[in-house]
């Protein structure tokens, strides 16, 4: 797992709280972290209730709103941005096996200044900020897991500033492909452009 933190319909998402339906993904990617026990696993996967669909530019969340909960993408994309009056900055991007959230939304319960919007069909499995936050004081294995997740939110954090203070087009490309090989198989080139803070034109003279 990985955590990653305008124009479109104004259709709600879809969300389904039967939880017969969790996908085995879930539990398969939690039995690949080494420290989990199977108490642990049985814990954590019913808490993720919500299964959410959307379809193709449909959001997950919008700026305005406060985000409630943690996602797991389980199929789809989506792009996190920014909007400006004349512009759309793309910030961050969430497919398959990758957690996605409105962080500051989420951490300080206030409203978002992002949106999250799905870039085709997706589907997601979320988790409420109470119920994560409750386990991880019942299961320290929860906490770390959810404090590992930060570490390497921060230091992709870190990574995209050093990304956006390289003057040459082609060394920003390339460590974006470094880190994220397959991103160009599930992101439009003119979302990556604008995350690269380059225009489509540019990028689409890079070989890639």
């Amino acid at each position: 797992m990985r955590l990653l933190s305008s124009g479109g319909k104004e259709v709600p998402p879809v969300i389904h709280t039967d939880t017969r339906n969790t996908p085995h993904m879930l539990q398969a990617l939690l039995q690949q972290i080494p420290y989990f026990n199977p108490e642990d696993i049985a814990a954590f996967v019913p808490l993720w209730k919500k299964q959410v669909q959307l379809s193709r530019y449909d959001f997950l969340i919008r700026q305005g709103q406060v985000e409630q909960g943690l996602y797991l993408v389980t199929s789809g994309a989506l792009r996190i941005y920014y909007p400006l009056p004349d512009e759309e900055i793309c910030v961050g991007f969430a497919y398959p096996n990758t957690l996605v959230v409105s962080f500051p939304s989420f951490v300080e319960g206030k409203p978002s200044a992002y949106c999250i919007q799905a870039l085709k069909k997706s589907e997601l499995l979320g988790i409420s900020k109470a119920d994560l936050m409750q386990l991880m004081e019942a299961r320290p294995n929860i906490k770390r897991f959810w404090y590992e997740e930060l570490e390497k939110a921060l230091v992709g954090k870190i990574e995209r500033e050093v990304d956006l203070l390289l003057p040459e087009p082609e060394q920003r490309l390339q460590r974006v492909l470094q880190r994220s090989p397959h991103l160009f198989q599930h992101i439009p080139k003119k979302y990556i452009a604008s995350y690269l803070r380059m225009s489509p034109e540019t990028l689409s003279r890079l070989k890639v």
